[in-house]
């Protein structure tokens, strides 16, 4: 069985939208895009570093998975995807699979077979559907020095109550913090 993990940037205030680029996610009225676009390259090494230096297979919703199909030689398409979307899209990645229908259903048959860990990058309505139905293992949040009021939460639905344990933090140096976070065994 494998483990799902939830690799997330979120401001101080728990909002996940629109990360990198102004006009990333205008959706909601959503003008703060690009917030963490100042402090994004000693993330990127953290990340890197901690969160893709070993296999795994991504879960994206269809929005992530076209921002981050132009990355061809990027080492985040070394393992398998699994795009979900209501809708078709157009798969340019290679070793990629396209899940719709019962998403839930689909997405713990992929779970529960053998392989590396499958990260979730993005994708805020995806999380928010792993996180009703209780799949998601771990929390790696990237948790920046930037409160933006309004926009799309981690936690944005309603979700299991109880702990996390604290597995691993870091701080980036410019003021973002590294934090993992897993269910207990």
């Amino acid at each position: 069985m494998r483990d799902i993990a939830a690799l997330t940037f979120t401001t101080l205030d728990g909002v996940m939208q629109a990360v990198r680029l102004p006009d990333e996610d205008r959706s909601g009225g959503f003008t703060s895009g690009g917030w963490a676009a100042e402090y994004w390259d000693p993330v990127m090494d953290q990340v890197q570093k901690e969160a893709m230096a070993e296999p795994y297979d991504m879960l994206l919703g269809r929005k992530t998975y076209e921002m981050f199909s132009g990355h061809q030689d990027s080492s985040m398409n070394n393992g398998h995807v699994y795009v979900v979307s209501s809708g078709k899209t157009d798969l340019r990645w290679t070793n990629t699979t396209f899940l719709s229908g019962d998403v839930v259903s689909d997405i713990t048959e992929v779970k529960s077979q053998d392989g590396p860990l499958l990260q979730i990058h993005g994708s805020w309505q995806l999380i928010q559907t792993l996180l009703a139905a209780d799949l998601i293992d771990e929390f790696r949040l990237w948790i920046f020095p930037v409160i933006v009021g309004a926009g799309k939460r981690l936690f944005d639905c309603d979700v299991e109550t109880g702990t996390l344990e604290l597995v691993k933090t870091a701080p980036t140096g410019n003021g973002a913090i590294m934090s993992v976070y897993r269910k207990p065994d």
